[in-house]
């Protein structure tokens, strides 16, 4: 995560505009500002100066720039000798995902798999919800990890598991010290959250509209990260993804609080092109995510939409009878 803060640095110190900086990188303006914001934080000074057009580089922010700079090029470096290295690999599985899930799934589930696949490459492509969704249907992925995946005329799904939501707050929180709460404790209270758009936000609102709570919901993130590190400076209480706090939660930088009320969960899942092939790998890839065979999920799926469509054409011709 560090090496990524340094290279949107670079892009920003680079298109001197954070807008820019943002497309260059392939995310949000707001990612990139409070990537940068919390980067300053960190080192206690200011490295832009936002009151000229374009932005310029402070003092400190020009010596960061020289050292980060090499930095990621050194990296890059390593990453192309590293991938040469490794082009005896005969096989490439790509998986699309949305940042939450891969960050907290695909690592482990990589690593375990190239380790009895020794000749197979799995790559990792990161999105919003909707971008995997065009990475699928434009079959530069093999398939996508999603949350909330919904099936279409093209898209098939495959349920995967339901991961547990939780409240949490800051150590330094005034509900630090509480392990569970009534819901009638959050009434009023600022509440860090997902943007309006999405569907995990739209969840989590009817989840507190249901328990007849109403938060202040005072800042607005589209991605876990940044929603974890505001909590973290006690902008407020967040619903996080469980995967998403494990790190912070065990070190004790977030509290995890019980409330029999709010209780949810993100269901995850597969999705891939109803009229795709996928190869081995891929197959053996998806069986260990989903801890059976996906091949059969696959052919079952094709089954069942064979048996509406016969279903369809014999009701149809029934009627056409009746008629």
């Amino acid at each position: 995560m560090q090496l990524r803060t340094f290279e949107l640095f670079c892009h920003v110190a680079d298109q001197r505009s954070f807008s820019k900086a943002a497309e260059a990188a392939g995310v949000t303006q707001s990612a990139v500002s409070q990537s940068i914001g919390h980067l300053e934080d960190s080192l206690g000074t200011k490295l832009f100066d936002r009151s000229k057009r374009p932005l310029a580089l402070t003092e400190a922010g020009q010596i960061y720039w020289r050292g980060v700079r090499n930095i990621v090029g050194q990296y890059k470096e390593l990453v192309e000798q590293v991938q040469n290295h490794d082009r005896r690999r005969s096989d490439t599985v790509t998986v699309g995902t949305v940042y939450s899930v891969g960050l907290s799934y695909m690592p482990e589930a990589t690593k375990a798999f190239e380790e009895n696949h020794p000749n197979v490459c799995v790559r990792t492509e990161f999105g919003s919800s909707q971008r995997v969704v065009e990475l699928v249907l434009e079959n530069k992925v093999d398939f996508g990890l999603v949350s909330f995946p919904r099936a279409t005329k093209i898209l098939g799904t495959i349920p995967w598991q339901s991961e547990p939501m939780r409240l949490v707050c800051s150590a330094e929180h005034v509900l630090a010290s509480e392990t569970e709460i009534p819901a009638s404790r959050l009434r009023g209270v600022d509440m860090i959250g997902f943007e309006r758009g999405l569907v995990l936000r739209q969840a989590i609102d009817q989840c507190l509209k249901a328990a007849g709570i109403s938060v202040v919901t005072t800042m607005e993130f589209d991605n876990c990260d940044s929603i974890v590190r505001a909590i973290q400076a006690n902008r407020g209480l967040g619903i996080i993804p469980e995967a998403a706090v494990r790190r912070e939660t065990a070190n004790g930088t977030l509290r995890v609080i019980a409330c029999r009320e709010i209780q949810m969960v993100r269901p995850l899942g597969i999705i891939f092109r109803k009229r795709g092939t996928l190869s081995r790998a891929a197959t053996e890839f998806g069986s260990l995510l989903l801890g059976h065979e996906m091949e059969h999920d696959l052919l079952t799926k094709t089954e069942a939409a064979k048996a509406d469509r016969d279903k369809c054409e014999s009701n149809d011709r029934a009627a056409s009878v009746l008629i």
